[in-house]
C-alpha cells in the first residue's frame, strides 16, 4: 500500500457511494505509458433504476481503454459501477455517463464500452458509445457479448 498512498479506497473498507457524482475514480500510475496496448473492465451483473418505473435494470457492460499515463485503479471502478444501483437514468444516457467520466478521469488514447442490456418489456436495447477510432495498431477483440436472442 505505501507505494501508492493516495489512494483512499484499496485495501480499506469503502462504503457504496451515495451516488455516481459522489463516487471518486482513483488512478494510478502506468508503468509503461508509450506501448499501446488494451485494458478491459467486465461487468456483467451491472444494475441500475429505471427512471420511469424504479424497477431494477440490469446490463453486461464491457470497458475497453488504451491507456496513456494513468490507469483507473480497480476497486475504484468497481465502487463508481456500485453507485448505479440506486440511480435512476435511461440505459442509453447511463452507457455513455460511464465512458465519459472515464475519459474524463484517464485522458486515455481511446476508449469504448459496450451497454448489452437485457431485456424488460420484451426489448433488449444494446448501447455503444466510443471517443472515435482506435489508434491503428492496437489489438481489439471483440467485446463477446452475443446479442440478446429469445427462447
Amino acid at each position: 500500500m505505501s507505494r501508492y498512498p493516495r489512494l483512499r479506497q484499496l485495501g480499506r473498507p469503502a462504503p457504496l457511494p451515495a451516488s455516481p457524482d459522489k463516487a471518486v475514480l482513483e488512478v494510478v500510475p502506468n508503468p509503461d505509458p508509450k506501448a499501446l496496448y488494451l485494458v478491459r473492465f467486465t461487468a456483467p451483473e451491472f444494475t441500475t433504476l429505471c427512471p420511469m418505473t424504479g424497477q431494477p435494470d440490469f446490463a453486461h457492460l464491457v470497458i475497453d481503454y488504451a491507456p496513456r499515463s494513468r490507469l483507473v485503479e480497480s476497486k475504484s471502478l468497481k465502487l463508481f459501477l456500485g453507485s448505479f444501483r440506486n440511480q435512476a437514468d435511461f440505459h442509453e444516457a447511463c452507457t455513455v455517463a460511464i465512458g465519459q467520466r472515464l475519459v474524463k478521469t484517464l485522458r486515455p488514447r481511446w476508449l469504448r464500452i459496450g451497454g448489452y442490456w437485457y431485456p424488460r418489456g420484451g426489448m433488449p436495447i444494446d448501447v455503444f458509445w466510443q471517443t472515435g477510432q482506435p489508434p491503428k495498431g492496437l489489438w481489439l477483440p471483440d467485446q463477446g457479448v452475443t446479442g440478446y436472442r429469445g427462447r
